[in-house]
């Protein structure tokens, strides 16, 4: 490995090769170990796909294992999302799927260990009693009663616990390790607590559960997990986790490495605050587009590449920063750019009749799909004597440096003529609905013979073949200029965050789109095709991003 290497990577990969070097593990073996209880958002992804790079790039093992040991939270569908999005990312776990609650046995027969080695005891104490014995950053905590209880009684009480004989709330197992630690994690944590409920993946045989610092070493020892890697507030439980994997006397205990969070501005991320979205009808579910859950942006038509590339440009470190939304946008508009033909829509329709068009004639142009990539092709696209284009490229007084269509000016229509609008039409309300133009027809294509020029161009759809769509428009979910937050704790919506064009007008190929498909509209963005309310025939487009950028890729030395 060169010197230019060995500076170029970052701090996990240098603790991973030290470990290797000293021999403390001989391979690595990395985890992904969600929470069944919520989507994935953009965040997990950060952690998924460093979870999953550490293990392809030593040529080791990659486990997805679900922390299921909260069942009045977690539901089957939020672990069928989170399989989905893993997957959708290129994680590939092979026949490696576990689940913390597939250890159960295993975790009570350590507890039992914990309890004879007189590091565990059954505690009668509350919760708000448990947390005010636990004293402070500034005093130490106090004991609890139950620590005077001898090995044999809380055997007893502890089987007594797994048999159902008590309520919930009513007993927890806690580690004895000490309440005078200035870690508080370390005085005295809750390792079980009784909680009758169903539990989605191994129903009612329990009806105790360990709590997670206790029961994520243990998954991780148990599967030969070598580098535990996890987000930074986790590294005050580092203690606690290296003393479960000690006191169980697991041999080849895995390490926890810490790593920042990747934190994006003017996004929803919390769980609780998505729930609520979702929970009064603020959003279409957990995948609306105007969220970042992993679902959402593949619905919104983000690519595994886009999301790849902007992880990798926020970089591994131990310092918590944010990341800007434009930032993900960026890497979406480079990844599209070559992929995608760039189609006509009109989005919000007027119609341009070529008064000297003759009636009833039809031509097609062949068009470029994509002039950067030209593998992609090319298309032929009708054109008439009615048209279809933005009302926004035509007005009756324009201003200054206005260059589209007004009476009297002359524009070209994309990869077609050189048209002059004449005259125009406007309904009760006084809204311009038709335009009337004049084409030259010795400008087929776009160019005038005679060398004169056209400051404006326009894009058209043919109205004899266009096909009528529903296209949304996205903004930010949350209002940038307020924050994100009221004081009273709500959100702060944007009212503008969705904008549904019922009428757009579309050249006939969209028509034939599918779901996920990708398109670039002149002028207006990159679109896909909604999975979710798309009908064969009856496409609904989503805009992914707009093509406008605010944002700068920072230059490298």
């Amino acid at each position: 490995m060169s010197e230019e290497e060995k500076v170029s990577r970052h701090f996990i990969e240098r603790e991973i090769d030290k470990d290797l070097a000293e021999g403390v593990y001989d391979h690595v073996q990395t985890r992904f170990p969600p929470e069944p209880n919520g989507y994935l958002h953009i965040g997990h992804a950060k952690s998924i796909l460093l979870n999953y790079g550490m293990a392809q790039e030593y040529g080791g093992k990659f486990n997805l294992r679900f922390d299921d040991t909260n069942p009045t939270k977690e539901k089957t569908e939020f672990v069928e999302s989170i399989e989905a999005d893993v997957r959708w990312l290129g994680a590939d776990w092979e026949d490696r799927l576990f689940f913390a609650s597939d250890y159960f046995g295993q975790m009570y027969e350590v507890a039992l260990k914990l309890i004879r080695k007189g590091k565990a005891y059954v505690s009668d104490l509350s919760a708000d009693e448990i947390r005010e014995y636990r004293g402070s950053f500034e005093e130490p905590g106090r004991e609890d009663p139950g620590r005077a209880r001898s090995i044999e009684e809380n055997l007893r009480l502890f089987e007594e616990m797994k048999a159902g004989k008590y309520e919930d709330g009513s007993k927890v197992l806690r580690a004895r390790i000490d309440m005078a630690s200035p870690n508080i994690n370390m005085r005295d944590p809750v390792i079980y607590r009784v909680a009758h409920m169903t539990h989605h993946n191994t129903g009612d045989t329990w009806c105790i559960y360990p709590m997670y610092d206790f029961a994520h070493p243990i998954e991780d020892a148990i599967e030969g997990i070598t580098h535990s890697l996890c987000t930074l507030e986790f590294e005050d439980h580092r203690p606690l986790y290296d003393w479960v994997v000690r006191e169980a006397e697991f041999p080849n205990p895995p390490r926890q490495i810490e790593f920042a969070k990747m934190y994006l501005t003017n996004v929803v991320t919390g769980k609780r605050y998505i729930k609520r979205l979702v929970e009064e009808g603020i959003v279409d579910g957990w995948d609306d587009p105007r969220l970042v859950t992993i679902a959402a942006l593949r619905r919104r038509g983000f690519t595994p590449e886009s999301i790849k590339m902007f992880v990798e440009i926020s970089g591994i470190s131990k310092a918590n920063a944010s990341a800007d939304y434009a930032a993900l946008e960026y890497w979406i508009r480079e990844d599209l750019k070559p992929k995608c033909s760039r189609m006509m829509a009109v989005l919000d329709p007027i119609k341009l009749v070529i008064d000297n068009y003759p009636e009833g004639q039809t031509e097609e142009f062949e068009i470029p799909n994509n002039q950067e990539n030209e593998s992609l092709g090319t298309r032929k696209v009708s054109f008439g004597r009615e048209l279809y284009i933005e009302r926004e490229d035509f007005m009756e007084e324009p201003p200054k440096k206005y260059f589209r269509l007004f009476p009297g000016n002359e524009v070209r229509l994309m990869n077609a003529y050189f048209v002059t609008a004449t005259s125009f039409e406007k309904d009760a309300e006084g809204r311009i609905t038709v335009v009337h133009c004049t084409y030259d027809p010795e400008t087929k294509g776009g160019n005038a013979p005679d060398g004169r020029k056209v400051k404006g161009t326009i894009h058209w759809v043919d109205a004899a073949t266009a096909v009528t769509a529903k296209v949304r428009l996205y903004e930010n979910l949350i209002d940038e200029e307020k924050g994100v937050y009221n004081e009273d704790g709500s959100l702060n919506l944007n009212p503008e965050s969705l904008k549904e064009m019922n009428d757009a007008k579309l050249e006939r190929a969209l028509g034939e789109g599918k779901a996920f498909d990708r398109y670039q509209f002149v002028r207006q963005g990159f679109f896909v095709v909604d999975c979710k309310d798309s009908a064969e025939g009856a496409p609904v487009f989503n805009r992914i991003v707009s093509l406008k950028s605010s944002f700068v890729l920072p230059k490298t030395e």
